[in-house]
């Protein structure tokens, strides 16, 4: 956007300063991308199964070992040593094919 302003602005500019606008334009357009690129390596979008280990469902099958919680409005396969009632809330600690590894979660949130 700023090389386009600084392209039209040096129609309405004497000689020497035009020239002086359109490399301000490019430079300003250059470090604009710089800055762009960064920000884009540093949030990288976050999807897949990797992001789901650490997040907390709520059992919605008795999982004893087996059964079945729900995160993020989604019904996922799970399994339990420690064993888990309907309702409880279990922290997923991996992720085995389409099998969540869950245990109890001690916290309430």
């Amino acid at each position: 956007m700023a090389l386009l302003i600084s392209i039209v602005l040096a129609f309405f500019v004497p000689y020497p300063w035009n020239l002086l606008v359109v490399l301000g334009g490019i430079s300003v357009e250059v470090l604009e991308v710089i800055w762009g690129r960064r920000l884009a390596r540093r949030w990288r979008p976050q999807t897949g199964v990797e992001t789901l280990v650490g997040q907390r469902a709520v059992v919605v099958v008795t999982c004893r070992p087996t059964g079945q919680v729900r995160l993020n409005g989604e019904l996922w396969e799970a399994v339990s040593d420690e064993g888990a009632d309907p309702g409880d809330i279990v922290r997923v600690d991996a992720v085995e094919g389409l099998t969540l590894v869950v245990s109890r979660s001690t916290s309430p949130s």
